[in-house]
C-alpha cells in the first residue's frame, strides 16, 4: 500500500480533527528535548478518546506503519523522536483529571495531563503527588509512567513506579487493558502496570493512569550548604537520615564546577553564599505542621557547630526556596549556555559517586564538563563539552566503559530511548536482553511501537512505504 493510500485511510476510518498531515503543523512534533533530530512523519495522530487511539493503532498494525508515542516531548534520550514514514501518536488531547478519590487517595487521569495539573489537583484536595521534575508544567503523567521518571524526591518518595496503582493500556494489535481497579492488594498473577512503566511506549501506548498519593506537606524548609567535598556530603545524608527522618524529601549535590558556571560564568542565578565550597547540597524537609521547622534548624545548628557544614543559606520565605532551587533547576538553560554538549544520566551506589566523578575527570583528561545530581538515590548528571572534530563515541565510550566497570547504569532516570540504545549491553546482560526482546515480541510481533528505540530488532523494518516521503494527498 502506498503512502497517499494509507493517509486516505487514516481520514476515513479517523475524526478529520485526530489526523494532521501538514508538514508545518507536523514540525513541532518531530523531536523532543533531546536535541536528536527527528524524521517528518506520515502523519500525527492526536485522538481524544480510547476508542480513536486503537482504531488507530489497528491500522498502523495492519499496514506496519511504525508508531512514535508523545506526550510533553520532554524526554532527553529520544524516545520521542519521529521517524521518516512512520506515524506520531500524539496523547496531547487525551487530557484532563477523571476522578479523585479522597478516602482511597487516589487520582486517575488521561495520560496526556501535564504533571503540574495533576499535583495541583491532589493539593487542592489536601493530598500531594510527590514526583516531581523540572519539566512539570510540559512534561504529561502518561510520558512520565513511559520512562518511570525520578525527580529530585525520590530519596523520599521513589521513582514513578512507586505511584502506579494502575494503567490503562493500548497495544500494538488495538486489545486494549484496562487495570484500574485501585486495588491496595492484588497478588493476581503478574503485575502488568509495572510491565509497563517504564517501558518508554515500546510495548504499548498508555491512555489512562491511576496514581496513589501522599497526604500533603504544607511546611518545607530548603537550605543551600557548602561543604567540603562529596564525602562530607554523603556523611551529611546519613546524618539528615537518622534526625530528619521521613521529614527529609531533597538532597541534591552540586559539584564547583556546576555551581561556577551557573551562578558566576553563566549569571542564570546569584549565589547565595560568598567565596567557593568543595560542594553544594540543597536539601529539603516537609511536615504537616509549622513545628517541623524546629528539628530542621536545631539540626542545621548542630551541623554548622560541629563542622560537617561550613557555610550555608536558609530559606525565609517560598520567594527564597524558589531563589534557592533555581540554581539547581537551571539544567533547563544551560543548553544555551554551556555550548556544544553531551548529556549524562548515570546510576550508581550512592556512596561511590564521588570517587566515579573524580575517574570520570580522569578520564576525560581536560575536557570540560558540569557535575550535579541526586546525591541521595545515587544519580550523578554529567554535562561533557564537546570539541572541534568530537564525535558522539569519543565522549560516550571512556564515560560508559566506566559505568560498566562500576557496576553502574547508563541511564538511571532518563529511559535509553536512541540515545543510550547502544549502550545497553554495559548495564543490562545478554539473559536480560533477551528477556527484553521476548516481551517485546510477544506484545507487539510487527515491531510497530516506538520501533528503534530501546532496543534493536532485525525483525521490526523501519518502513513498509512505497514512498514515505510523500507527505500530501
Amino acid at each position: 500500500m502506498t503512502t497517499l493510500q494509507i493517509l486516505r485511510e487514516l481520514r476515513r476510518e479517523l475524526p478529520a480533527e485526530v489526523v494532521i498531515c501538514d508538514p508545518d503543523a507536523m514540525a513541532r512534533y518531530r523531536d523532543d528535548a533531546s536535541g536528536e533530530p527527528g524524521g517528518m512523519p506520515l502523519a500525527v495522530l492526536r485522538p481524544a478518546s480510547v476508542d480513536e487511539l486503537a482504531a488507530a493503532v489497528r491500522l498502523c498494525n495492519r499496514h506496519a506503519v511504525g508508531i512514535v508515542p508523545q506526550g510533553g516531548r520532554t524526554g532527553l534520550s529520544g524516545g520521542a523522536c519521529a521517524h521518516a514514514g512512520g506515524v506520531v501518536v500524539s496523547t496531547e488531547r487525551m487530557n484532563g483529571i477523571i476522578h479523585l478519590d479522597r478516602r482511597a487517595m487516589t487520582l486517575t487521569a488521561w495520560a496526556g495531563t501535564p504533571l503540574q495539573v495533576i499535583q495541583e489537583a491532589a493539593l487542592a484536595a489536601g493530598l500531594e503527588y510527590p514526583v516531581d521534575i523540572g519539566a512539570r508544567g510540559t512534561a504529561t503523567i502518561g510520558g512520565t509512567v513511559a520512562t518511570n521518571a525520578g525527580g529530585i524526591r525520590v530519596i523520599r518518595h521513589g521513582m514513578t513506579r512507586s505511584h502506579v496503582a494502575g494503567l490503562e493500556v493500548v497495544l500494538a494489535d488495538s486489545t486494549v487493558i484496562d487495570d484500574l481497579q485501585r486495588l491496595e492488594k492484588d497478588n493476581a498473577g503478574y503485575d502488568l502496570k509495572h510491565l509497563f512503566t517504564g517501558s518508554e511506549g515500546t510495548l504499548g501506548i498508555v491512555t489512562r493512569v491511576c496514581l496513589r498519593l501522599k497526604h500533603a506537606m504544607p511546611y518545607t524548609e530548603t537550605a543551600l550548604l557548602g561543604l567540603r567535598d562529596h564525602e562530607a556530603a554523603f556523611a551529611l545524608l546519613e546524618a539528615a537520615r537518622a534526625q530528619l527522618g521521613e521529614s527529609l524529601v531533597a538532597f541534591e549535590g552540586m559539584w564547583p564546577d556546576f555551581f561556577a558556571h551557573v551562578c558566576d560564568e553563566a549569571a542564570l542565578c546569584r549565589a547565595p553564599l560568598a567565596g567557593r565550597q568543595g560542594f553544594y547540597v540543597l536539601v529539603e524537609a516537609a511536615h504537616r505542621s509549622g513545628a517541623g521547622a524546629e528539628g530542621f534548624h536545631a539540626w542545621l545548628s548542630e551541623m554548622l557547630e560541629s563542622g560537617r557544614v561550613e557555610d550555608g543559606a536558609v530559606a525565609r520565605s517560598g520567594a527564597d526556596a524558589a531563589a534557592l532551587w533555581k540554581i539547581r533547576e537551571s539544567v533547563t538553560e544551560l543548553h544555551r549556555s554551556f555550548g556544544p554538549h553531551l548529556s549524562f544520566d548515570i546510576g550508581l551506589p550512592p556512596p561511590v559517586v564521588g570517587h566515579f566523578a573524580e575517574a570520570v575527570a580522569g578520564v576525560l583528561r581536560d575536557r570540560r564538563t558540569l557535575q550535579f545530581g541526586h546525591v541521595g538515590d545515587g544519580n550523578l548528571h554529567l554535562l561533557v563539552a564537546r570539541e572541534a572534530g568530537d564525535t558522539d563515541h569519543d565522549i560516550e565510550q571512556p564515560v560508559f566503559e566506566l559505568v560498566r566497570q562500576w557496576h553502574g547504569t547508563v541511564s538511571a532516570e532518563h529511559g535509553i530511548g536512541l540515545l543510550k540504545r547502544d549502550w545497553l549491553g554495559h548495564s543490562r546482560s545478554p539473559q536480560q536482553r533477551d528477556v527484553m526482546r521476548r516481551i517485546k515480541h510477544g506484545l507487539d510481533p510487527a515491531g510497530i511501537m516506538n520501533r528503534g528505540k530501546l532496543l534493536t530488532s532485525p525483525s521490526c523494518p523501519e518502513s513498509v512505504l512505497e514512498d514515505p516521503t510523500a507527505m500530501s494527498m
